[in-house]
């Protein structure tokens, strides 16, 4: 009798080509988050030179900001001078 059932390659054997293609992927995500959180890097850097700039400009203008929004939550919608309605009707 032949035997056709038996595979006696290393890549023959049940579950090695799932763990190489699992372990490239692994690989190839480390070197994306990587690239990722440098960029992010740099966008925060730039963020945070923007907001430096615009704090300097409105120091040399004069203007304190106290007309600003400082992320309060007012309660209301925008523009709405009620305060705490939240969208419920009146």
């Amino acid at each position: 009798m032949t035997d056709l059932a038996v595979s006696h390659g290393i890549l023959d054997q049940p579950g090695t080509v799932a763990f190489l293609v699992i372990f490239g992927m692994a690989v190839i995500l480390f070197f994306v988050f990587r690239s990722m959180a440098k960029h992010l890097r740099k966008v925060q850097m730039a963020a945070r030179a923007e907001a430096e700039e615009a704090a300097r400009a409105r120091e040399a203008s004069g203007d304190t900001g106290a007309d600003f929004v400082t992320g309060a939550d007012t309660g209301g919608a925008i523009g709405d001078t009620r305060g705490g309605n939240r969208g419920v009707a009146p």
